[in-house]
């Protein structure tokens, strides 16, 4: 089917869940497709995630989202203050899947440069897509980023948008794998590295696939 929007969840580092995902999907040059952020951290292979997105880029119309993962990883690259301690979150396994000795210069610049590229969110005619929530009396266009990047599900699940569209979002992780789906939410982040699986969801069609950690895809 030409022309699809796909979203993919929490990645987490879990490179062989993407590449099991992306060998099933088969993205074309006309297909869209949407991680919603943290794509690094707490998994064994950040480094081949990233390297793996590089090449889906010139191969479909990608648009990765920042997660606060992401926005942990260049505060502490750019030396700044955090909410959280990054390396206690998962950058720890980050850097060793770039350095035996942990070293933060071994990340490539082209991974750094790539993530400070990305985007908060992405909308098509019928869903928007967020990394954590969204607030649902504000355009899209004025959205909070701490909010698109940080806010739980576990606190509040937003109602639906001024706009009418589908959300489409990761973060909160589902520890049980099975996808979140409130009609005018959905959430698909099905706590890969944890145990659970990778989720892919066209919305243009709502078919979904699934890869766990080690690349086993789900049927």
């Amino acid at each position: 089917m030409a022309n699809r929007i796909i979203a993919v969840g929490d990645i987490h580092g879990c490179s062989a869940a993407l590449r099991a995902l992306t060998e099933v999907i088969a993205p074309q040059a006309d297909d869209t497709l949407i991680p919603l952020g943290d794509c690094v951290d707490r998994g064994p292979d950040s480094c081949g995630v990233l390297e793996q997105l590089l090449v889906l880029r010139d191969r479909c119309r990608l648009f990765p989202l920042l997660g606060n993962h992401e926005e942990m990883m260049l505060n502490y690259l750019d030396g700044r203050p955090q909410p959280d301690d990054w390396l206690n979150v998962g950058g720890a396994e980050t850097l060793a899947s770039y350095s035996p000795i942990s070293d933060r210069s071994a990340i490539p610049r082209e991974h750094i440069d790539y993530i400070r590229s990305w985007g908060d969110c992405f909308e098509s005619d019928t869903h928007f897509f967020v990394h954590a929530s969204y607030e649902p009396e504000r355009p899209l266009s004025k959205q909070h980023w701490q909010i698109m990047r940080w806010n739980t599900l576990r606190a509040e699940i937003p109602a639906p948008h001024e706009s009418g569209k589908i959300a489409v979002v990761g973060h909160t992780s589902l520890k049980d794998g099975e996808i979140l789906d409130m009609v005018h939410l959905v959430c698909i982040d099905t706590f890969c590295w944890g145990g659970g699986w990778l989720t892919a969801l066209d919305t243009t069609s709502g078919q979904i696939w699934q890869a766990s950690r080690d690349g086993r895809l789900r049927h």
